[in-house]
């Protein structure tokens, strides 16, 4: 399979690799960025080195991408986009950035590169992503790259504050 590496305006966009570990554990432990994820804060870095080796394995159904800052080569952040069914033509995506690198256009600046890259290579017909309702960040960001609210679902994500509702988004190839 073909090394999928992606440029931005400010963006390098590549697969996640077990060079990534402590980056990803570092990113992983930031209250910050559990706030809205179901993951929950790794115990130590090995349950971290677990996730990136079953990433890694997976990536013909999902491609776990780490995002970094093309001129310093800085490590901000990871995105995702898993594989649904063939037969739908389908996706889920999801990203999840260092809390030093909100509200600066790098989640929407990736997450535009990959619904792209759904879309054109890998041929997929349907986008989806879901959030918190508390989420605005991350509503601002789906709601930027033209995905649509399509649903509210009660009580879905066991976040650490409790069980929170869910927006669910989507984005059409023909959007």
């Amino acid at each position: 399979m073909t090394e999928l590496n992606f440029s931005t305006e400010r963006l390098y966009i590549r697969p996640v690799s077990e060079k990534d570990i402590e980056n990803i554990h570092r990113l992983h432990s930031l209250d910050e960025t559990d706030e809205f994820n179901t993951l929950g804060i790794p115990k130590d870095i090995n349950e971290t080195r677990e996730i990136v080796e079953g990433w890694i394995l997976e990536n013909n159904k999902s491609h776990t991408f780490a995002i970094e800052l093309e001129q310093e080569n800085e490590f901000i952040g990871l995105i995702g986009i898993k594989l649904g069914k063939e037969k739908y033509k389908n996706a889920e995506v999801w990203f999840k950035l260092d809390s030093r690198f909100w509200n600066k256009g790098y989640a929407t600046e990736s997450l535009k590169r990959i619904i792209a890259f759904g879309f054109d290579e890998l041929n997929l017909h349907r986008i989806e992503a879901g959030c918190a309702v508390e989420n605005t960040g991350s509503i601002h960001v789906l709601e930027k790259v033209g995905m649509l609210r399509e649903a509210h679902t009660r009580k879905l994500l066991p976040l650490k504050s409790g069980w929170s509702d869910n927006y669910g988004y989507a984005i059409l190839s023909t959007d």
